[in-house]
């Protein structure tokens, strides 16, 4: 019997899983929540826009989920021991960013800073750094427009370059003292290999958040740099990026004996959890795969034996940063289940329920009565800012049409149906650069807990939805790198054998897509009008529109 054990570290929490890569069973699985700030989250009460983690919570996850998973397979398969586990993989989320001295230590665990918030590690949703982005997206646009055709066109407050820039603007006494910077996917490897000082860089976050391509020969040049900063050319960076396929080196004796692992295990080059969740769901080239979660992250494929258009508006298009051989293409929503979060923690009232379970029981029930169009609301789902395609952090949420009998229910549904609106129209976008998309596969909490939100994203998508097998996709999808870059198999022949979905497949109901299909229109007029400077119109219609739709 031959293992794989995944690692999946996500905003609020990480996990284990110990796979099975010849049939894909999931021996033993554990979660560790990050115990610092709120939520694993070390937030500012004056901007909330400030996102931060604690990487000591990195490292004493690991060890407490590498373990227990470790002991609970045992339990599970009593012939399992440890030396049956051929690879590591690590996925994280990004762009997270850690700032590290010359041995490639943090610099919050350095007595000076160890209560300096801005040298702990810049979560992916740390949004301070727009004024940074914008900046970036200038000189970019002026001096080297390629690189923005590999993002979408603009850059983003959440990627490596906005939020580097922004510790040297506002901490510049950390930036001083950091040697580099460091993503979270690649700083997990070199801890656990012992390579901290030379990591391995994974393609995947170097393509999709830091301008790297070898079309240019990686980063970005010296004077794109010094002309963005002069201090950023003072800095070490990295001149090879690898995909996730390849070994980033051997766990080492230290680790080996924290982690309850033998030691010269290989570690899989780490990548972010959305990249290696499609590929644990089975993504494929005309299969979108959507991590629902708190945000979501959509993953498609392309051959690149074949050119592919720079497609303006997504969050990059790499070569190899999903599947060997193939592109990459990430877009994705900056909120999904935290509109549905904020809408019971602030909003619902307590008739609804004593907690935020009880009150999601109630609301569920009372939206699975409405119509499409019933409620007269229309949402846009912007309440952190639009990843894709418009780019924008600064754009905010929206509910119209409300009333004096407008109910929390017909509330939760238009914002549910608002972020199917937002996956359309990254749906659309993409589809425009002859990327073909026949179906969806969605992992994450919310695809496996709300049936009913899943029927009204067939319904908008009008695609046939399905849901994957495992509950753990991306944790799934970094067993499989671990495994492929041990050496037992392609990335391919693995997934093959392990990526299974679930028999149930929401297909969009007639009568619902004939009503969306009224709905939409009015939805893009809103986006266009609040989310592009060019848009030239009147909005009087559409509260007219709204009306008529519910009558």
């Amino acid at each position: 019997m031959k293992y794989a054990l995944g690692i999946d570290y996500g905003t609020n929490s990480c996990r284990s899983l110990i796979l099975d890569i010849t049939n894909g069973r999931e021996l033993a699985s554990v979660v560790f929540p990050y115990p610092s700030g709120e939520l694993g989250i070390l937030t500012d009460p004056d901007d909330a826009n400030v996102a931060r983690q604690n990487p000591q919570d990195y490292l004493d996850g690991i060890i407490q989920i590498t373990r227990e998973a470790l002991a609970a397979a045992v339990l599970e398969e009593p012939s399992f021991t440890a030396d049956q586990i051929v690879g590591i993989g690590i996925d994280t989320t990004g762009s997270t960013i850690i700032p590290v001295n010359e041995n490639g230590e943090p610099l919050a665990f350095d007595d000076r800073f160890k209560d300096e918030q801005n040298a702990q590690v810049w979560l992916w949703k740390d949004h301070t750094a727009h004024a940074e982005a914008a900046r970036i997206t200038e000189l970019a646009r002026e001096l080297r427009p390629q690189y923005l055709a590999k993002c979408g066109g603009t850059y983003s407050s959440e990627w490596w370059w906005s939020k580097i820039l922004r510790i040297k603007n506002i901490a510049p006494e950390v930036f001083a003292a950091a040697h580099t910077f460091i993503e979270h996917c690649d700083w997990i490897p070199a801890v656990l290999t012992g390579t901290m000082t030379q990591p391995k860089r994974g393609i995947c976050s170097a393509g999709h958040k830091a301008f790297y391509c070898e079309e240019w020969g990686g980063l970005p040049d010296q004077e794109f740099l010094e002309t963005l900063d002069p201090a950023l050319t003072e800095k070490v960076w990295y001149d090879e990026a690898h995909p996730s396929d390849t070994s980033a080196g051997a766990l080492t004796d230290q680790w080996a004996e924290k982690l309850g692992l033998p030691s010269g295990i290989t570690v899989a080059v780490g990548a972010f959890d959305a990249h290696m969740g499609a590929v644990g769901a089975g993504v494929k080239p005309g299969t979108l795969t959507k991590v629902l979660g708190t945000s979501t992250c959509d993953i498609m494929v392309a051959e690149s034996t074949s050119p592919l258009a720079d497609i303006p508006g997504v969050c990059g298009i790499v070569n190899g940063s999903v599947l060997p051989g193939h592109y990459g293409i990430e877009a994705g929503q900056s909120a999904v289940g935290d509109i549905f979060l904020w809408l019971v923690h602030h909003l619902v009232p307590e008739s609804y329920g004593k907690d935020a379970g009880e009150k999601f029981e109630n609301l569920l029930a009372e939206i699975e009565q409405l119509a499409p169009g019933q409620s007269g609301l229309l949402a846009l789902d912007w309440n952190n800012g639009n990843r894709t395609i418009l780019i924008d952090q600064t754009l905010t949420g929206l509910i119209l049409g409300q009333t004096l009998h407008t109910s929390a229910g017909e509330i939760y549904r238009a914002l549910i149906e608002a972020t199917a609106f937002g996956a359309r129209t990254i749906i659309e976008r993409i589809r425009e650069y002859e990327v073909p998309i026949h179906e969806v596969i969605c992992t994450g909490g919310l695809s496996l807990k709300n049936p009913t939100l899943m029927q009204i994203y067939a319904d908008i998508l009008e695609l046939p939805l399905k849901v994957s097998v495992s509950e753990q996709t991306c944790a799934l999808g970094a067993a499989i790198f671990g495994a492929a870059a041990a050496g037992e198999g392609t990335v391919l022949e693995i997934q093959a054998n392990v990526a299974r979905v679930q028999e149930q497949v929401y297909h969009p109901h007639a009568e619902n897509v004939a009503k969306y299909r009224k709905l939409y229109p009015l939805y893009k007029v809103l986006h266009d009008a609040f989310g592009t400077e060019d848009w030239q119109g009147n909005l009087y219609h559409v509260m007219k529109e709204l009306l008529a739709l519910k009558k």
